[in-house]
């Protein structure tokens, strides 16, 4: 049996991961949408949706799966065309929630993507919500010349905050540990910090070592 799901489509970060596996052998394989589809022009016309095509089709080709052998598709809009395209072939495939095995190795594969973006693990590692919009943002912001490339700035979501207005400062670092959101390196108590300040859904400040400013 194949199973086939997305890992990414709500982060901010990235393109997103469609990832193939086949159960009884754990034959798995995955690609990303570009991050070019959920910009722009792309994005409007919901080009990403199509391109999942493009993915499942090379997948199929490379685990030479057969008409007859069922297929369990991710409920959800990014299958849309998908389903459309499985069903003109004369593919034997259902609509469900997939779970485990593929629902872990995927979001496994998108951690790993993260990370090779340049988020630090330890927002995987020890953060409950890595993802999380506002939480990416924060991120972003920190620089953002760079890190605003990486987003998917199609959503209303980006429009709305991603082009904020910021202040920078400084503020004396005593009782608090902090950790520099631009290198990720801790930035010693009783020493300066740069902050930079923002009001998204919330206030927001970022610490930064000085020289990352």
């Amino acid at each position: 049996m194949i199973q086939i799901d997305d890992a990414g489509s709500g982060s901010l970060l990235g393109g997103t991961i469609i990832g193939i596996l086949r159960v009884e052998t754990g034959e798995y394989h995955y690609d990303v949408i570009p991050l070019k589809y959920y910009q722009g022009k792309s994005f409007a016309k919901k080009k990403y949706i199509d391109y999942v095509i493009t993915i499942v089709e090379e997948s199929i080709r490379k685990l030479n799966v057969s008409k007859d052998e069922p297929i369990e598709v991710c409920r959800g809009y990014m299958f849309d065309s998908l389903n459309n395209w499985l069903k003109e072939n004369q593919f034997s495939y259902t609509n469900t929630i997939i779970k485990d095995p593929l629902q872990s190795i995927i979001e496994k594969s998108f951690d790993d993507y993260a990370v090779q973006l340049g988020l630090p693990e330890s927002f995987i590692t020890y953060t409950k919500y890595p993802f999380h919009f506002h939480r990416i943002l924060k991120w972003v912001y920190a620089d953002y010349e760079n890190r605003s490339k990486l987003c998917k700035t199609g959503w209303k979501s980006w429009g709305k905050y991603g082009k904020l207005q910021v202040n920078q400062g400084q503020e004396y670092i005593k009782n608090k540990d902090w950790t520099c959101l631009k290198c990720n390196q801790s930035i010693p108590r009783n020493s300066n910090a740069a902050v930079i300040s923002y009001v998204s859904n919330r206030p927001n400040k970022i610490y930064l070592h000085p020289h990352c400013t």
